[in-house]
Order: C-alpha cells, then sequence, then structure tokens
C-alpha cells in the first residue's frame, strides 16, 4: 500500500487547530531559541507578565526574570548544552518571574525541549501561582494562630483518635495532669482516668461508635481526671468529634473547676450556717419576747396601780417617776411586739392566696383614720394590682410604709402621701423565677428625708436615723424587707435630706411560697 500524504487543507487546519489552542490556553506559553531569545508567546503569556507580544519577540528571556536568575540565565543554558543537564528542563519547577512593573510574583515553569530539523528550541509553559501562594501563606498563617491559641489556653486541650489514643496534649493539659506532653502522646487516654473509668472507657468508645449514642461528646460534663501522682480531681469536660478526610479523631477541652467545688462546698456550708444562725435568732427573738412579757405586765400593772390610787399621794417628783416609768413600759411593749412581728414573717408565716392590693390598702387607712385627720394629711393613690401574697403581711407592709409616710413631715407643713404601683420584668437579682412577672409598689412623701448614703442602714432592725425625736422602734423597715424578700422580691429607698422619700417595693405577681425559709 502506498503511504497517503497529508493534503494541504489538513495540514492548514492541524495548524489552525494547533493555533487556536495556544491562543486561547489559560497558561502563558513561551518558545526561545537555544541562545535565549524569544521566539513567539501567548496572549496569556502577555496577560501575566504585562507586556505586549512585540515587546517580548526577540529579547532574551531574562527579561522576565529577577535577579539573580536575570544575570544567570545566560550560564544556565551554556552549561545544558556542556552537559546536558537540565535545572527545570523536562522537570518543572516553582520559580519567580518579573512583570513589566517591577512586580516579582511566583510562578510553576515546565520546560520542554524541540528539536526541529535545523534548530533546538524550548518551550515554556507558565502557570500562575499568586492567588494559590496567598492562600497557602493565609493558610499557614491561620494554622500558627490555631497553633498558638492551643498552646497557650488556659484549658487543657487533648485529641485521641479512635482507639483512644492520644494524638495531641497542651502545655495546660499536661500540667494540668502532671506529665511532661511527650510522656503522654501515644497514650491510652484512660490513662488520666480513674476507676471504674479507667477500665470501662474502651468499652465507651466501642458502644458509641456501634450506637452513635453520646454520653459526653458534643454535651460536656462533670467528670473525674487522674493526675500523674495519683491525685483524683473534679474537671469538666467537653470532646468535639471531627471527621477528617480519612479518619475520625475527638478534641477534649478540659477545664479544672477543683476551686469551684471548694467554694461551692465552702458556701453551701456558710449557707447551712447561715440558715442555722437565722433560726436560732428567731427562736431566741420569739422565746425572749414571750419571756419578758409577763415581767413587763406586772411593771404596767402596779404602774397603773399606782397612778390609779396612789397617785395623789406622791410628790411631783414621784408622780414624773411613775409617768416615766408607764411610758418606758408602753415603749417596751411596742418594742417587743414588732420584735415578735419580725420574728412571725418567716417562722410563722401562712400560705400566698390571692391578695387584692387595693383591698389592703383600704383597711390600712382606714385603720389610720384618726392620723390622717389629725395631721390634715393628702393621700393620693392609683389602681393597685392583685397578687399572689399573704394578706396580713400585705398589711404589714403598707402600715409601716404609709405610718413611716405620715410621721416624717416637715414642721409646719401637711403629710402628702402618693402610692402608686407599676409593672416590670423579673430582674436577675431578685428571688423570681425567670417569667414571672414583678409589680413595683412606690409610697412617696414630701417629708424630711434622709441621705441616701444611710439607705443599707434603715432596713436594719432597730436601726434609726432621727434618736428620739419620733416615736419607733426601728424595727418597721426590717419587717417590711423581710416581708418584700419572702414574695419574690425587694425594697428600696430614693430620697434627699428634706426633699421627701420614695420607697420602692418589688413584688413577685406570681410566686410560690418557700416553706422551709
Amino acid at each position: 500500500m502506498e503511504d497517503i500524504a497529508p493534503t494541504s487543507a489538513q495540514q492548514f487546519d492541524d495548524r489552525s487547530r494547533l493555533k487556536a489552542i495556544i491562543e486561547h490556553a489559560i497558561d502563558g506559553i513561551i518558545t526561545i531559541d537555544s541562545k535565549g531569545t524569544i521566539e513567539t508567546v501567548n496572549p496569556a503569556a502577555c496577560r501575566i507578565f504585562g507586556y505586549t507580544p512585540e515587546e517580548l519577540i526577540g529579547h532574551n528571556v531574562n527579561l522576565l526574570m529577577p535577579e539573580p536568575d536575570h544575570s544567570l540565565h545566560d550560564t544556565y543554558i551554556a552549561n545544558y548544552h556542556r552537559t546536558g543537564i537540565g535545572r527545570i528542563i523536562g522537570k518543572g519547577r516553582e520559580v519567580l518571574g518579573k512583570k513589566k512593573d517591577g512586580t516579582v510574583f511566583p510562578f510553576m515553569l515546565s520546560i520542554s525541549e524541540v528539536r526541529l530539523h535545523d534548530k533546538q528550541i524550548f518551550t515554556g509553559v507558565v502557570h500562575d501561582i499568586t492567588e494559590l501562594k496567598k492562600t497557602e501563606a493565609a493558610l499557614r498563617e491561620s494554622e500558627r494562630k490555631i497553633n498558638a491559641i492551643i498552646q497557650t489556653a488556659v484549658d487543657g486541650i487533648i485529641t485521641i483518635d479512635k482507639r483512644g489514643m492520644i494524638e495531641m496534649v497542651n502545655p495546660a493539659a499536661a500540667r494540668l495532669f502532671g506529665y511532661a506532653a511527650h510522656e503522654l502522646v501515644g497514650q491510652k487516654i484512660n490513662l488520666l482516668m480513674p476507676e471504674p473509668d479507667r477500665s470501662l472507657h474502651d468499652n465507651y468508645m466501642y458502644h458509641y461508635h456501634e450506637t452513635g449514642e453520646q454520653r459526653i461528646i458534643g454535651i460536656g460534663r462533670e467528670v473525674s481526671g487522674l493526675k500523674k501522682d495519683g491525685t483524683i480531681f473534679p474537671i469538666y469536660l467537653s470532646i468535639s468529634e471531627v471527621q477528617l478526610d480519612d479518619r475520625t479523631v475527638y478534641t477534649g477541652f478540659i477545664h479544672d473547676i477543683t476551686q469551684q467545688k471548694i467554694s461551692e462546698e465552702r458556701l453551701r456550708r456558710y449557707a447551712a450556717e447561715l440558715e442555722r444562725s437565722n433560726r436560732e435568732l428567731q427562736d431566741f427573738a420569739y422565746v425572749s419576747s414571750h419571756d419578758l412579757q409577763e415581767p413587763l405586765r406586772k411593771i404596767q400593772a402596779f404602774g397603773d396601780r399606782l397612778k390609779t390610787k396612789e397617785y395623789d399621794k406622791l410628790s411631783e417628783q414621784g408622780k414624773d417617776y411613775v409617768d416615766r416609768m408607764l411610758n418606758a413600759a408602753a415603749r417596751m411593749q411596742h418594742l417587743i411586739n414588732d420584735l415578735l412581728t419580725f420574728s412571725r414573717v418567716t417562722t410563722k408565716s401562712k400560705p400566698f392566696v390571692k391578695v387584692n392590693l387595693d383591698h389592703i390598702l383600704n383597711e390600712v387607712l382606714s385603720d389610720l383614720e384618726v392620723t390622717i385627720e389629725q395631721s390634715g394629711a393628702q393621700i393620693e393613690r392609683s389602681p393597685l394590682p392583685q397578687i399572689e401574697a399573704e394578706p396580713t403581711q400585705m398589711r404589714q407592709l403598707f402600715q409601716n410604709l404609709v405610718s413611716n409616710a405620715l410621721k416624717f413631715h416637715k414642721e409646719g407643713e401637711k403629710p402628702r402621701v402618693r402610692i402608686f404601683a407599676r409593672r416590670l420584668q423579673p430582674q436577675a437579682h431578685l428571688k423570681a423565677t425567670p417569667g414571672d412577672e414583678l409589680v413595683e409598689i412606690h409610697v412617696e412623701d414630701e417629708g424630711i428625708g434622709f441621705d441616701e448614703k444611710y439607705l443599707d442602714r434603715i432596713f436594719n432592725i432597730f436601726q434609726r436615723l432621727e434618736g428620739q425625736k419620733y416615736a419607733g422602734s426601728g424595727v418597721g423597715l426590717a419587717i417590711c424587707r423581710k416581708i418584700a424578700v419572702r414574695h419574690g422580691g425587694d425594697i428600696t429607698a430614693r430620697s434627699r435630706p428634706g426633699a421627701g422619700a420614695q420607697f420602692i417595693v418589688r413584688l413577685a405577681v406570681k410566686h410560690p411560697e418557700e416553706q422551709n425559709m
């Protein structure tokens, strides 16, 4: 058979196809002769280096190289012609290129050697890897940051594989368990667990892999750890599962809660001791008040007899003694009654019921009717809400607050008292449970006021700012605070000397009674 030579049309078609491929290639393609002179460049190469074809063709290819390759390139070609050993030819490697504007950038260069009938040419394929290098640099920076975070973290971080073998330990974890990092890497994680977890950990892992049921992974819980010296200590452990390309690893975050547990135990003991002390004080106040009643009644009874039967026979000084004795006995009786009331706020409390505060206030104002009329007081009031409370204690609360507002008025002025309420959301510092609505009761007056630096003092038992000028035992506001706290709230005040006072009581609208206070 005769060989059929390609037709001119076929050759033209092949050349056109090859030219189209080169012209539209994404990578740059440059051909040089044996001396390094550029013969052809495709559009991609021109775009990459920032030149036009006319600016490149006929020039030495070292035009596209930074130092030292720019000066050494002719030597590279001469060595290759002499020895046949190429540095890039037939291999490909990462090198640096130089754009027309002087920018140096990285690219992958692969060079092939082609021998035509009469000459030798080299074809270089240029792949710009600038963005790839930026991505790699960003990835390295991210890895450095992550590694710095892990290495300097306060909490321990440990990574294990599916078999429970430790792969990574940060310095905090090593210190926490008393090991050097190299003593842990490659060991089973149950080395850091006391019994029974130490023996059962493999079963835990197997159970999770078989069922997917999580005990700690993705949840976090309090567990016990085992130090190198045998010390068992409490930790909070949270574990995350990470699926890599070919395997699964688990990372444990370990927070030592030893001091937290010590503090919790101290707080528990302190609370128990405080509760016991309060109970004893309440019992003492209650018993002492009862024990004081009998001798006080005798003092009052004999004093009354002296005043009714023997008063005219006494000297003026004797009469003064009797009057002062009876006044002191009356004040003592009032103090004992207040002390009993204070002790009964929690010890003799009753269940909460629906209470209409408007009705309670009506009763209190009715009881104070004589005082209001004698003082010419003006009472301004707005509607009050209905809440769950103990009615008797609500009466005590309003009785004390309104009485104080009437009592501490300015000389020569008539008392003015304003009473109103507003609803608000529960505050984190109050006893009301989240979601319970709170109500604020405001009792305002225009009286003598007080300096707010004494704010904490006025709610303590037996604390009085005005001495003997105004009658009282110094127990009323302490009772108000106990009542407010028992009803899921608190009490505070705002005032300035000579500018009146505003007492603010916060109460839970719905708050279950705490029977064990």
